[in-house]
């Protein structure tokens, strides 16, 4: 890291490296002193839109780990910077996470509206992002015909965005929705491809979440020793993780009732 400080637009992507993988790790509050300097340093290279994709992807570690409040702040100041459809559809999904269906929609709209043309925004991102709404209003159905259009390239990964919110979210959008509809072994299918696939979702917080989510997609099902055996998964990968996360509270809360 030393020998990078400073350097516009290699000091940012190295910290920014480091928030996602403390956030992988349940680590928030170290994701959070990374993501700060990493903010900062964008900023101060004159980088807009990736001092925004900074501010909206640490909205997205908030709500997918249950930090509602701090998501809607990460995701609102970064829609107050210039931003592509990469920062309005990341904003969008940590707002949908974090129960602000409003703003979503609206942002999801605005994508539909100003990027007809953008096979990512049209085949992954509107996609994956009614699909969280229609869960949001309890419509599992409409959810999954939402997610049918990305399924041709969920396992596709952009390469012009430093930020791979692209991939394998609209896997893990159906793996709550079947998980909504009670078929544990549809959403147990979807959240092992997520495990499966490694190598392309890297250190995303949805890489460490499917373990906890195939989880409770193997209770549903009745299957209790595939489900412990998942849910011990989850919680040595977040053995470090900040003891107060919601999804941390609440998957232990879920493991002790297995047993």
């Amino acid at each position: 890291m030393h020998s990078s400080a400073g350097t516009p637009g290699v000091e940012d992507r190295l910290l920014g490296l480091e928030a996602d993988t403390a956030a992988y790790s349940g680590q928030l509050s170290a994701a959070r002193e990374f993501s700060r300097p990493a903010l900062d340093s964008a900023e101060r290279a004159g980088e807009e839109e990736t001092t925004a994709t900074y501010s909206a992807g640490s909205g997205l570690w908030e709500a997918l780990f249950g930090n509602a409040d701090a998501a809607r702040r990460r995701a609102s100041l970064a829609m107050k910077r210039p931003a592509g459809h990469d920062v309005q559809y990341v904003s969008a999904l940590a707002l949908a996470y974090a129960g602000d269906d409003r703003q979503a929609q609206a942002l999801t709209a605005g994508l539909a509206q100003g990027f007809p043309e953008a096979t990512i925004v049209q085949y992954n991102y509107l996609p994956t992002l009614r699909a969280k709404l229609a869960l949001s209003n309890g419509n599992t159905s409409e959810a999954l015909e939402s997610l049918r259009a990305a399924a041709p390239y969920e396992l596709g990964q952009s390469t012009y965005s430093i930020y791979r919110c692209t991939v394998m979210y609209p896997v893990y959008v159906r793996g709550e929705a079947y998980l909504a509809a009670h078929q544990g072994t549809e959403a147990a299918a979807e959240f092992q491809k997520i495990l499966d696939h490694r190598g392309i979702v890297l250190n995303e917080p949805i890489s460490a979440l499917a373990h906890l989510e195939i989880g409770r997609a193997y209770a549903l099902q009745g299957d209790t020793a595939k489900a412990k055996a998942a849910y011990q998964d989850f919680l040595t990968l977040w053995k470090v993780a900040d003891a107060d996360i919601p999804v941390l509270i609440a998957a232990k809360a879920e493991y002790a009732r297995l047993q």
